[in-house]
């Protein structure tokens, strides 16, 4: 079912490139129905890059999706154009009063600071408190899903020897959990972090369920709250060639990073990775809007407590 955009957002012409169904304004408000409201805080810094990622994935929900872009007003982005920020994305203090459907917390290039010391984590911290009260269900993703569990739950991340780059094995570990419904014992899904929240202190927290983990990349997937709180450790949206970016990125600034592993064909570079993770991606997303959003909303946002 089609997403909802501005009409000139400029990644819309991309995923009609794609077939992916993309309804403007104008056709979406002669539509007589209540399409669900999803908040995405996009604070990666390539901006459309990861617009196009999330646009993309949530284009595989059988219901229409309304999605509003928001914004820090405590940080200035620059890898983006301020042109495109301040015509498509909404201050947090614009939306506050609002509600929605579902709301989706990105990752950061911040990860081997301290929380405290990221200059928009006070910002961060009004936002995840008011998801509490306002939105029906919030999917945080790598770096937001450490801060949000680090926010709400108090459990800290810490420093990995050495990056997790690469396309790692997962298992399913509570089937019954409607977020892992149609999951495969086994499925891939790419990581690129340099910490993680450790899995043991994870499972000794009663109020957290972890659904998906790996031997090698720790906890993909968890979740609290009967699901109105979701963490994703890892990057499900990534298309094929955005780990290739970020090892490239980091060759040239001479960083001399690790080849992504399961990643390139022979572990050659020159060769175009395989896309492996897409299937499973797309069924965490349909069932985040289906299960979690969608099923658990009122019709009312704002006349149903």
């Amino acid at each position: 079912m089609p997403i909802r955009v501005q009409n000139d957002l400029p990644v819309k012409e991309i995923l009609e490139q794609e077939n992916i169904f993309v309804m403007d304004e104008y056709r979406a408000a002669h539509q007589d129905i209540r399409p669900l409201s999803i908040g995405l805080l996009n604070l990666m810094p390539l901006k459309e890059d990861t617009e196009l990622q999330i646009l993309r994935s949530l284009s595989n929900t059988p219901i229409q999706v309304d999605v509003t872009f928001v914004r820090m007003t405590s940080h200035v982005s620059k890898n983006t154009s301020t042109s495109h920020i301040y015509k498509f994305y909404e201050p947090f203090e614009s939306i506050r009063d609002k509600r929605y459907d579902g709301f989706i917390i990105t990752g950061a290039p911040v990860e081997q600071m301290p929380f405290e010391e990221v200059d928009y984590w006070e910002e961060l911290k009004k936002i995840m408190e008011w998801t509490k009260t306002n939105v029906t269900s919030t999917l945080h993703l790598c770096w937001g899903a450490q801060a949000g569990i680090y926010y709400h739950y108090g459990i800290n991340k810490t420093e990995l020897p050495k990056k997790l780059s690469g396309v790692y094995r997962h298992r399913v570990r509570n089937r019954k959990i409607p977020l892992v419904r149609g999951f495969d014992d086994i499925f891939m899904a790419p990581h690129s972090r340099h910490t993680e929240v450790p899995q043991e202190l994870l499972e000794k927290d009663d109020r957290i369920t972890i659904l998906a983990d790996s031997r090698q990349a720790g906890v993909f997937l968890c979740m609290a709250e009967g699901g109105r709180q979701i963490f994703v450790m890892g990057h499900p949206e990534y298309d094929r060639m955005t780990l290739d970016s970020e090892y490239k990125r980091d060759m040239g600034r001479g960083l001399n990073p690790q080849i992504p592993e399961n990643y390139y064909p022979d572990d050659d570079p020159e060769n175009k990775p395989v896309l492996t993770w897409r299937s499973h991606a797309n069924n965490l997303y349909t069932n985040w809007v289906n299960y979690y959003v969608y099923q658990e909303t009122p019709y009312d946002l704002y006349g149903t407590p």
